[in-house]
């Protein structure tokens, strides 16, 4: 590319987030790297270091999030699995499968902030451990958290996600969340397994791992913060692991709990350390 073509692609070129809303709406297309960057105007490793610094994925991890979500919205829909599928992009039951690891709720941060254009609705109930809340979008449960007062739960719920549509939920408007949250006290009164639920997350691509890690342990396992680092493939990480536990918005369901200090001391607790050790005797 000569200098005056060089000036030109650069004087029009996307910005990262103009680039990302080209991915969602071409997001069942082929989209090389090489095309992108060109978009863009620079090279496809300069494009995949910008765009995974601002948006915490690569471009490709980005468009499979994107054709996942499409792909979970038909099923929710009760559309024709092979024709909802195709598409999505995925061509086979076997691509999807390729990116199951990133079910659980992969949304850049930046796009997830403030649940922008969001509707989630909440539950409060009163537990053993306190008062707990329960809030969900469309795609999964995306809050959870203890407290000693359901209106204080509220406003959290509301600082937490202060551009999304709040509705609270009854048993007949949404039965869907009143029966993940059954299973969930069955978890924590009864002894029951830990319920495997749909999560919808927002956060960091190391903290995205560290959640998913953690709801891949056993009820009964505990892990030090070194050994969860090493579990996702960055040892060196075990501060940044720290921090993803500390950030975890969903109680429970991603058990940080499970996550005790080198010396097997329970540690710290985003919601106070009596509920954490009543959680760790919780099997």
């Amino acid at each position: 590319m000569n200098s005056t073509t060089t000036t030109s692609a650069n004087n029009t070129a996307m910005t990262m987030a103009e680039l990302a809303d080209h991915i969602v709406t071409h997001a069942e297309q082929a989209l090389p790297l090489a095309e992108l960057a060109d978009l863009v105007g620079v090279s496809p490793s300069h494009l995949q270091r910008r765009f995974k610094a601002e948006l915490g994925v690569s471009p490709r991890q980005y468009q499979q999030q994107i054709r996942l979500q499409r792909l979970q919205a038909a099923w929710q829909r009760g559309d024709d699995i092979s024709g909802a599928i195709y598409e999505a992009g995925f061509g086979s039951l076997s691509r999807v499968y390729e990116h199951a690891d990133m079910l659980l709720g992969m949304t850049p941060a930046r796009y997830g902030r403030g649940g922008h254009g969001e509707q989630i609705h909440y539950l409060t109930v009163a537990t053993r451990l306190g008062w707990l809340i329960m809030a969900a979008t469309a795609r999964g449960i995306c809050h959870v958290h203890f407290g000693d007062d359901a209106t204080a739960l509220q406003q959290t719920l509301r600082q937490t996600f202060p551009r999304a549509e709040l509705l609270q939920s009854g048993a007949a408007t949404d039965p869907r969340l009143h029966d993940w949250m059954s299973a969930l006290l069955q978890h924590l009164d009864d002894g029951r397994p830990r319920p495997e639920l749909p999560l919808h997350v927002f956060g960091t691509a190391l903290q995205i791992r560290t959640w998913r890690f953690l709801t891949s342990v056993r009820d009964d396992a505990c892990f030090d913060y070194s050994a969860v680092a090493r579990g996702i493939g960055r040892s060196a990480a075990v501060r940044a692991v720290a921090n993803a536990c500390a950030a975890n918005n969903i109680a429970v369901l991603i058990p940080c709990h499970r996550v005790l200090r080198k010396d097997g001391s329970p540690g710290g607790y985003r919601w106070g350390l009596a509920r954490k050790q009543a959680l760790l005797q919780t099997s």
